[in-house]
């Protein structure tokens, strides 16, 4: 059968001739499709998987036209169909490569775009600079933020759909000296995972069970920004999450609302800070709560009371491993009693990216460099990803996550009573079988799941 549209794959749709003259000279319906150049370049794999999805959702795309800020207001301009077009396209394009955020940052001559795949940055093709203060513009109506404001930060969000699904964008605004600068974060329901589909091996997964029948102590999740902690979280409360008990969040932001649950999300700006939220939440007669972020001192203690009382708490800092967590606890000035009777688990994670299963393919193992990271018994062969379309080039697709449990136990509690330094908790617990970061990641990389090379990029600083 002779076919009724074309698809045309660009890295630039601005270089185009407008799709009239294409539909002229050809006869059929054009249909746009913004993609990476890397993935065109491999055209062959393009033209067997043709990438439709955006072609379905959007009208036929038509090249943005010239615009003259100066001949026309804001508004008006956020409100042309080219434009719309076009974020509307960055936005389907960017959750169609399973993106979590899309960047947009003014330079001095260009505007660069980049979508984070799989925890990386990966650049676009992007529109000429002087598109910009309209694409700005689209946004901050789809935001409800104002659009006259351009010396200020700005935050908002607005929904979209996608394949069904409803899709919340957070948007959040800067202005540096090139421009207003935007970054969107992609966040679908579909993404929050259960407890089982974590990447946990089973030793860690029984841990973790055990640790949500607990009926009172802190349970703290450590890791830099962007390592999965709130997906941890969400998917330990959606385990123990019945109408037996009453769970309360306090959260900044709320990422993704989970029915059930009452989750509030925290405004500094009128005084209602994590401190103060977990105040009122205690007299809500809370069985479990969720404290985002233990920043302060005040806050850290209000939760201990509060785990101390009968509460099962759970919250988050930034710590590169676990027993880094308790020296941090310690420094805010909590004292060393009270952070040995109330955390009873502490959760170090990293996110890391896993092997491509289109392009694996077996390496050797280099046994006396393997030994010098950790004691886990190297296997005869390894797996590394060439790099296909499937990865984008990357010899990666997806993510899974590298866990170390440190579960306070009576030497641990002794230990955190007389100030012992971090790295001699952790030298003990290792010895009561505490696996670490690097050692379950390199379980994985036993297991075919990651690489070595990732293992080492997520736990460098360690």
């Amino acid at each position: 059968d002779q076919p009724t549209s074309y698809l045309l794959v660009t890295p630039s749709p601005f270089s185009l001739p407008p799709l009239e003259e294409l539909e002229g000279l050809i006869g059929k319906e054009v249909k746009l499709a913004l993609s990476l150049r890397e993935e065109i370049e491999k055209g062959w794999e393009e033209l067997r998987h043709p990438q439709s999805d955006v072609g379905e959702i959007l009208a036929p795309q038509e090249v943005i036209e010239d615009v003259e800020e100066s001949s026309e207001d804001l508004l008006d301009l956020a409100h042309k169909p080219p434009i719309i077009k076009f974020v509307n396209l960055a936005l389907y394009e960017a959750l169609k490569m399973r993106a979590t955020d899309v960047h947009i940052e003014p330079e001095e001559n260009r505007v660069r775009v980049r979508y984070r795949i799989d925890g990386v940055l990966h650049e676009i093709s992007s529109p000429p600079l002087h598109y910009l203060p309209a694409i700005i513009s689209r946004i901050k109506v789809m935001a409800n933020l104002n659009i006259a404001e351009h010396r200020l930060p700005q935050d908002g969000r607005f929904k979209i759909k996608y394949n069904g699904e409803e899709v919340d964008v957070r948007v959040s605004i800067i202005p540096t000296i090139w421009g207003e600068r935007v970054v969107l974060r992609l966040l679908m329901r579909s993404r929050l995972l259960a407890l089982e589909e974590l990447g946990m091996d089973e030793e860690t997964f029984h841990i973790m069970e055990n640790l949500l029948k607990l009926p009172h102590g802190i349970i703290l999740v450590t890791g830099p920004t962007g390592s999965g902690k709130t997906t941890t979280l969400y998917a330990s409360l959606m385990r123990i999450n019945t109408p037996e008990r009453n769970i309360i969040t306090i959260e900044d932001p709320v990422e993704y609302q989970i029915p059930g649950i009452a989750q509030i999300q925290v405004k500094p700006s009128i005084g209602l800070t994590f401190a103060e939220g977990l105040r009122s939440v205690l007299r809500h007669d809370p069985d479990i709560i969720l404290v985002g972020e233990m920043r302060d001192r005040e806050t850290a203690e209000i939760a201990i009371r509060a785990s101390l009382t009968g509460h099962l708490v759970f919250s988050t800092l930034h710590t590169n491993d676990s027993a880094s967590a308790i020296t941090r606890l310690l420094d805010i000035g909590i004292e060393p009693y009270l952070v040995s009777s109330s955390v009873r688990a502490i959760i170090a994670q990293r996110l890391v990216r896993k092997i491509c299963p289109e392009c694996r393919r077996e390496e050797i193992v280099e046994e006396e460099e393997w030994k010098k990271l950790t004691n886990v018994t190297p296997p005869e062969k390894i797996w590394k990803g060439e790099g296909c379309e499937k990865c984008l080039g990357t010899g990666y697709f997806g993510r899974t996550g590298i866990y170390e449990v440190l579960v306070i136990d009576e030497n641990i509690r002794k230990m955190i009573n007389e100030r012992v330094e971090a790295h001699l908790i952790k030298k003990e617990a290792r010895k009561s079988g505490m696996k670490t970061l690097v050692d379950d990641g390199m379980i994985k990389v036993k297991k075919g799941i990651t690489t070595v090379e990732e293992v080492l990029r997520v736990t460098q600083e360690i």
